[in-house]
């Protein structure tokens, strides 16, 4: 067998209203007056969730803008600014969606390493744990909260800072943080989970292990958007655990197809990751032809829109460029096809795809 040894997250606290207990948390993790940095979600700016932040003395509260997903050049500049304000700090806490949980990753990870982010886009680059890092979603789905990843746009790609200094020390679990999330979002995210779990579960990488985290999420996902007819609290609880078994059914395996297209979308379009999943997922009945079928079943039943025609009137530079992007993703595609999985998504294929999103 392929011999893998990898880093999970340091602690883990669960259940509804356990926000209220990150001053409880936090408070042994203070070093010598450095502040904590609350990277918070731009979304939440002016609402009561920022009045609950446990706030001392010189702590910060930066609010993130994750109006595409973060780049190399925002985490750099936001590393920057904090070591020459503070010179370091005791932790960064992310409170959002995948993108501000990304980003709190990476900045945690450039306040310890020295040079750019984009430095150590790839696979275990990253030589210097970074400084204490928690976690806290309010979306479920990207499965953020667990990975050793951080998705990060770079100069020349998009790829992640893939490595056993990535995770979370620390993640809070909390269904309450996601009653305000927007309905489209919701799913869009929701889907990010459902599309990992089929990658993962069809895929050669497949184990006993990535089995049993992606049958439990793809169950959990079929109880919120495919058994229920209308979204109540308990749905919240489910689709954070959803996302959490998503996110461990990867850790061990890999995700596929789907994943590895959006990744070119969103360098060249800037296309979010949860909806640019699901505008691939569409149409990717050739390798996931049961996941398409349910996929489509709960897009009609959600009364959800996903966008079409996006690559419409691109260039041969543009089509070349997401190509190369989505190309470089190799481990997804050797999941998905194989170890021979280059003679068979050929670049005229690979363009074909692109053309019908």
């Amino acid at each position: 067998m392929k011999f893998r040894n990898f880093k999970l997250v340091g602690y883990v606290v669960y259940g509804r209203g356990c926000f209220n207990h990150l001053d409880e948390i936090l408070s042994p993790h203070r070093k010598n007056g450095l502040p904590m940095v609350f990277l918070v979600d731009h979304f939440f700016e002016g609402k009561e969730l920022t009045n609950q932040i446990p706030l001392r003395d010189n702590d910060v509260v930066l609010f993130a803008d994750v109006t595409t997903e973060p780049k190399t050049v925002y985490v750099d500049e936001l590393a920057s600014r904090l070591k020459q304000e503070y010179g370091s700090v005791s932790g960064v806490i992310g409170i959002g969606g995948g993108s501000t949980l990304d980003l709190a990753k990476a900045v945690s990870l450039m306040m310890n390493n020295p040079g750019s982010s984009a430095d150590y886009q790839g696979w275990d680059l990253v030589k210097l744990p970074g400084v204490y890092k928690v976690g806290i979603p309010t979306l479920s789905g990207t499965g953020a909260e667990v990975s050793r990843t951080t998705v990060l746009t770079g100069p020349t790609k998009k790829l992640g800072m893939n490595s056993d200094f990535t995770p979370f020390d620390q993640i809070v679990l909390d269904p309450e943080l996601t009653r305000e999330a927007p309905v489209n979002q919701r799913f869009y995210t929701g889907m990010d989970c459902y599309i990992h779990c089929i990658e993962s579960l069809e895929g050669t990488f497949l184990n006993e292990f990535s089995k049993s985290y992606g049958e439990k999420a793809l169950e959990l996902c079929r109880m919120v958007f495919v058994e229920k007819d209308r979204w109540d609290e308990e749905s919240d609880d489910q689709l954070m655990m959803a996302s959490y078994a998503g996110g461990m059914s990867i850790a061990y395996s890999q995700v596929g197809v789907a994943h590895a297209v959006s990744y070119g979308l969103s360098y060249l379009l800037g296309t979010k990751h949860g909806i640019g999943n699901c505008i691939v997922m569409d149409h990717l009945e050739e390798f996931y032809p049961a996941g398409v079928r349910e996929f489509k079943y709960m897009v009609e039943k959600n009364r959800i829109d996903i966008p079409r025609g996006i690559c419409g009137g691109l260039t041969d530079e543009q089509f070349d460029k997401m190509i190369d992007v989505s190309l470089g993703m190799k481990p997804l595609w050797e999941n998905a096809l194989g170890k021979n999985w280059e003679s068979q998504m050929t670049r005229s294929r690979l363009r074909t795809l692109y053309e019908k999103l």
